[in-house]
């Protein structure tokens, strides 16, 4: 255990106890500030085992994260399969997200509803945390999106329904997930919805989770945390979080099922964030007058008003003419659609293991190498949690590298991978066009990649979803996205090329 991680370890006890200040219920009357404490043993229902990831057979990787990667993972003596959580200690303690990820360890702990991944156990090594979640085999309801072009009404009901029912619970809890979108809305082996991805999670004062003093999610009302295509307006205003934010993500989510495209989708983020600010909808024809009402409500700048968000709300949401026919008592016991299923999926077996997977990344005893195909352990989570005053200044802060009248394409915090060390980099592509690298510490360019409309003077090779190398003819870049937009840094350097 590294003595940098402090009571990290803590989090993976099996059991804790917490001991805090006692006071009468009736003082929480008196001062709206203070909430009820009492003194109580607390028992993790998923216990911290002592396996090793020698004691698991990795296959293919489900996704990766700033700190982390989900990864189908079948325990060899019993051949149960689970979604193993593996997350970076000393990438963690670096970036003081011990907070983050024992809150979301001890909110799975303590959920129980057919919409939510379940979570088995834990175990930890010198360099690793790991949580084996419930694999859910049918993929991301985003897969389902993409395989169909975009889903049918009846579809899209279904899943809507049964995330509704989920957010229910949650909210019904205290909690904001504060990153729903369909990546994060998992299909079972038989189809069936369950909200994934706990890390961004917020508990308001009423929540019934019970949560550790050292474990607690941003406070700060202007912290930006999300998805840019699904972050609802006042975020990026700075007001505090409410349950609203995870409605209005809902609106987006369920638009993007019946259109095969987020409703606020652009060319960068900083255009995607003007849409949202100006609320520029535009609904295709095809969508029923139903879809368009729900859709518009869950879409209200107000909060308060969006359906869900108040008393009784969800009694209202259930009622609304788009969930016509749905049965709400009995949604699990339903027939879900059929899901379509990936032409190049590989076989399910552990055996075959993703090619993209690097055993020696994890675990004691083995050597921590990069072995150039496969996707880094970490990287900066600045882009995904960053501050935000205003879309105003979030702008001004880049003003100064562009002309009048030049407007930003494609903007991101980037690691530009060198030998010795790596670099945190502002990458940043106008529409002059204009590709330079910003020092974001110094506000001074660090570098003017040369631009060429001929892809053998200036290309871009695609290495994996997070990394990709620029070439031109006296250099080769690499850089690492931790939004996994390689492949959208690729499209647009070429579409501005054959503009």
């Amino acid at each position: 255990m590294l003595a940098a991680e402090g009571n990290m370890e803590s989090e993976f006890d099996a059991k804790l106890k917490l001991q805090n200040n006692n006071s009468s219920s009736s003082n929480s009357g008196i001062n709206s500030n203070a909430s009820v404490q009492r003194s109580k043993s607390f028992q993790f229902r998923a216990p911290q085992e002592s396996f090793s990831i020698q004691d698991f057979d990795l296959g293919k990787i489900y996704g990766v994260g700033s700190y982390s990667k989900v990864v189908r993972a079948k325990k060899k003596d019993t051949g149960n399969i689970y979604a193993l959580k593996i997350m970076d200690k000393k990438f963690i303690t670096k970036e003081n997200k011990t907070a983050y990820v024992k809150l979301e360890r001890i909110v799975l702990d303590q959920l129980d509803h057919p919409g939510v991944v379940q979570l088995f156990f834990t175990f930890q090594d010198t360099y690793s945390l790991y949580m084996a979640l419930e694999s859910c085999e049918g993929g991301e309801l985003f897969d389902q999106i993409v395989r169909k072009g975009r889903l049918s009404q009846d579809e899209a009901r279904f899943y809507a329904a049964e995330v509704v029912d989920a957010l229910e619970y949650i909210h019904g809890m205290g909690l904001i997930h504060r990153d729903i979108k369909p990546e994060n809305l998992l299909l079972t082996a038989d189809g069936h919805i369950k909200i994934a991805d706990f890390g961004s999670v917020k508990t308001m004062k009423d929540s019934q989770i019970t949560v550790l003093p050292n474990a607690a999610s941003d406070d700060k009302a202007c912290t930006f945390v999300g998805t840019a295509a699904y972050v609802p307006p006042e975020v990026l205003n700075s007001s505090p979080a409410t349950f609203g934010n995870d409605l209005w993500a809902l609106g987006c989510t369920i638009y993007q099922m019946l259109s095969g495209t987020s409703p606020f989708k652009d060319a960068s983020e900083w255009l995607i964030f003007q849409r949202i600010i100006a609320r520029d909808i535009r609904f295709p024809d095809y969508f029923s007058e139903e879809a368009r009402d729900l859709i518009d409500r869950l879409l209200d700048t107000d909060p308060s008003r969006r359906p869900g968000a108040g008393p009784d709300s969800y009694a209202l949401l259930k009622k609304h003419a788009f969930f016509r026919g749905v049965d709400w008592n009995n949604l699990r016991s339903q027939i879900p659609p059929t899901v379509a299923l990936d032409a190049k999926a590989q076989t399910s077996s552990c055996d075959n293991q993703d090619s993209s997977w690097n055993p020696s990344h994890v675990g004691d005893g083995s050597a921590r190498i990069n072995d150039g195909n496969s996707v880094p352990a970490s990287s900066s989570e600045l882009e995904s949690i960053t501050r935000l005053a205003s879309i105003d200044s979030f702008d001004s802060k880049w003003k100064q590298f562009l002309d009048p009248g030049e407007s930003v394409v494609m903007i991101s915090m980037v690691k530009k991978i060198r030998k010795l060390a790596n670099k945190k980099v502002q990458l940043i592509l106008t529409n002059k066009p204009q590709l330079i690298y910003v020092d974001p510490s110094k506000l001074v360019i660090k570098g003017n990649i040369i631009w060429s409309d001929n892809p053998n003077d200036l290309g871009v090779q695609v290495i994996s979803p997070s990394q990709f190398k620029i070439f031109t003819q006296k250099e080769v870049m690499t850089f690492e996205d931790p939004k996994q937009r390689a492949q959208q840094w690729k499209t647009a350097i070429e579409a501005l090329q054959n503009r």
